[in-house]
């Protein structure tokens, strides 16, 4: 039935041209009169390919595409080795792009676009507490709504996108943000901090030097005051690869004859 209607409005457009001349003023100062009552109609559709591409140039799909890029390359980035986000991502983006050049671009929203998408990335690695995300999202937002230049009616991007775009990056950086607070709060568990006031089990030494046990590793000592194999001291300086300890008192653990102080020279 479609197909009949279009037909017959194709038949009426033909009859109400035929007769009608037109000047052509560019060919010599000529004109033309139309003969299109008996006019064959061709129809040409669009292939997959073409429909395909149709859809991608599409200003909303093609926003979305550049921001799954985004964020499928950040992912990547901040986890080595998953490998499908990445691609995914480097699709995505290359394909955003290429319906961009197809499209009535405002350069002044794309900057904004790109300058948002900054923010969010380095909120992801050096976190400001929000402050980038927020300018962020800021950016973002009047970019997308800037993006399409165009007078076209219902051409450009829907708020409603812009809007649920805008939600989705403000609830990455509301994460980011949390995680890098727990960070902060959270204690350290490695590094020169985790050293100091540790306790130490003497292994071997000679004087004032010797092995130890720290934490189930194995440090070169330095202690303030003579030792003996089996004693425990307190860890209170770091030097590079060798720990200062102060001896514990009545910590000597009892160690079996002959072996206190015996061990010299003892490598790692």
């Amino acid at each position: 039935m479609g197909d009949i209607i279009y037909e017959k409005e194709w038949d009426d457009l033909l009859r109400q041209l035929d007769g009608r001349t037109i000047r052509m003023p560019n060919v010599g100062g000529g004109s033309v009169t139309l003969n299109t009552a008996h006019a064959p109609v061709v129809v040409l559709e669009a292939d997959w390919r073409g429909r395909l591409l149709a859809v991608i140039s599409d200003p909303s799909v093609a926003l979305v595409l550049m921001m799954i890029g985004v964020y499928g390359l950040l992912f990547e980035f901040m986890n080595p080795g998953f490998v499908a986000p990445g691609v995914i991502g480097g699709l995505s983006l290359l394909l955003g792009l290429w319906a961009l050049q197809m499209l009535p671009i405002n350069y002044a929203g794309l900057a904004l676009i790109v300058l948002g998408i900054g923010f969010f990335v380095a909120e992801a690695f050096v976190p400001s507490y929000g402050t980038l995300g927020i300018g962020g999202v800021a950016a973002f937002a009047f970019g997308a709504l800037l993006l399409i230049d165009t007078d076209v009616p219902g051409f450009g991007v829907p708020w409603s996108l812009v809007a649920t775009l805008s939600l989705a990056s403000a609830a990455c950086v509301i994460g980011i943000v949390g995680m890098a607070v727990r960070a902060r709060r959270r204690p350290v568990v490695s590094g020169t901090a985790t050293m100091l006031g540790a306790t130490a089990e003497l292994i071997a030494v000679d004087g004032r030097e010797g092995w130890a046990t720290v934490n189930g590793e194995r440090w070169q000592i330095v202690a303030t005051h003579e030792v003996q194999v089996g004693q425990r001291a307190r860890v209170t300086r770091v030097n590079g690869l060798t720990l200062e300890v102060s001896p514990i008192p009545d910590s000597t653990a009892g160690a079996a004859p002959g072996i206190a102080n015996q061990p010299q020279g003892v490598s790692p």
